[in-house]
């Protein structure tokens, strides 16, 4: 079995696959490391399918406003799988003063960094979406947001890399790395393979926390509880992502018809499994319920819907909520591409395809420098 190549990726998600897509069609040689038997099975299909711009952290907004210009509007052709890539807008719905408030400041934010977002009042919402309730009083618009199917974005990653020779293996966690010569050159996984590359990537979301431990580094990250549900196929109502002030509810309808619905009761991280432990993709019996009672405040017309399913996941919460990407000044060999807390899907594309460039030709397009690891270092 190969276990050699010029760089191993630890984590087959939608960041771990878009990388090695982008380093394959460099010419590199890839090995991409899964611990799940599963790919894709952590974040990357359990989340919401946002592709926005808004509500972003300005340190890594030109990122996805690379990504939304660059990137997502051809990826389904390059990729040869339906992406499901909508880019009908995203509304980001207030209901008190307080929300508009919020709301305001992003919208501010996001302007200044040259995206088109602007403040509408509740009569405006409801010309671009009627089916809101009266409840709404008003939202920040961006009309070039949009949404897509994570399931086939990142299988679409995953297929295209191995169309390139990206060698995947799944089932066989990465449990520790290895240094030699001072250098980051091997990972081993709990079976005890040993896979060596000139450059080591961890992407393996909360778990690239413990991962980096092994070699002396700590990213300060938590993982917390995100759920979310499914309905039944229902007839066209709208297109636009929607998100709310505090980040407490976010859906879209799909090509085929069903609500993707995410949201939280507040109370997630105070599940325990059986025996104890972090409850980390086993549903919380009062989300959904908490869910729902929020969609009929916000979508009356679909209180008779009918859930088909829900899901569980965990996101990789940083402590300053911005992702950590690129090289690590104290480990060499080493990119960190993780902490995405929550809203590494549509980024996604645009960090392997920079992280693919950092990784051959030691620069990127866009400055990742606020995104290093050596931010949280100690000033002095």
């Amino acid at each position: 079995m190969k276990n050699t190549a010029e760089v191993v990726i630890v984590g087959a998600g939608i960041i771990g696959c878009s990388t090695a897509y982008y380093l394959a069609k460099r010419g590199v040689s890839v090995l991409v490391l899964e611990g799940d038997k599963s790919i894709g099975n952590g974040a990357s299909s359990r989340n919401g399918g946002g592709v926005r711009q808004s509500g972003r952290d300005p340190r890594e907004l030109p990122l996805m406003m690379y990504g939304v210009k660059n990137i997502w509007p051809h990826l389904s052709e390059e990729l040869g799988v339906d992406c499901e890539y909508h880019q009908d807008g995203n509304l980001r719905l207030g209901k008190t003063p307080k929300h508009l408030e919020i709301l305001k400041k992003l919208a501010d934010s996001a302007s200044a960094c040259g995206v088109g977002v602007t403040m509408i009042d509740g009569k405006q919402v409801r010309e671009i979406n009627p089916y809101l309730s009266d409840e709404v009083i008003g939202a920040s618009w961006c009309p070039t947001d949009g949404h897509a199917n994570p399931l086939t974005t990142t299988l679409g990653f995953y297929v295209a890399a191995r169309r390139l020779g990206v060698h995947f293996i799944s089932g066989d966690k990465v449990v520790r790395l290895r240094k030699i010569k001072g250098q980051l050159r091997q990972a081993i996984t709990e079976s005890g393979a040993v896979y060596e590359g000139d450059t080591i990537m961890v992407a393996a979301g909360y778990a690239s926390r413990f991962l980096a431990q092994t070699v002396g580094i700590d990213v300060p990250m938590k993982d917390i509880i995100i759920e979310a549900l499914v309905t039944e196929a229902e007839p066209h109502m709208f297109d636009q992502m929607l998100g709310t002030a505090e980040a407490d509810f976010y859906g879209h309808q799909t090509k085929h018809g069903s609500f993707v619905f995410g949201g939280d009761c507040g109370l997630e991280g105070f599940t325990i499994d059986p025996v104890g432990k972090p409850n980390s993709k086993t549903n919380y019996s009062m989300t959904a319920p908490a869910i729902c009672r929020g969609i009929m405040k916000y979508f009356p017309d679909l209180q008779d819907a009918k859930i088909v399913r829900t899901w569980a996941g965990v996101e990789d919460q940083c402590a300053d909520k911005v992702p950590v990407l690129g090289t690590v000044e104290e480990v060499p060999g080493m990119i960190l591409a993780c902490g995405f807390t929550g809203h590494g899907f549509g980024i996604g594309p645009a960090v392997g395809n920079q992280l693919a460039m950092l990784i051959t030709e030691k620069k990127t397009d866009i400055d990742l420098s606020a995104l290093h690891y050596d931010r949280f270092k100690a000033k002095i």
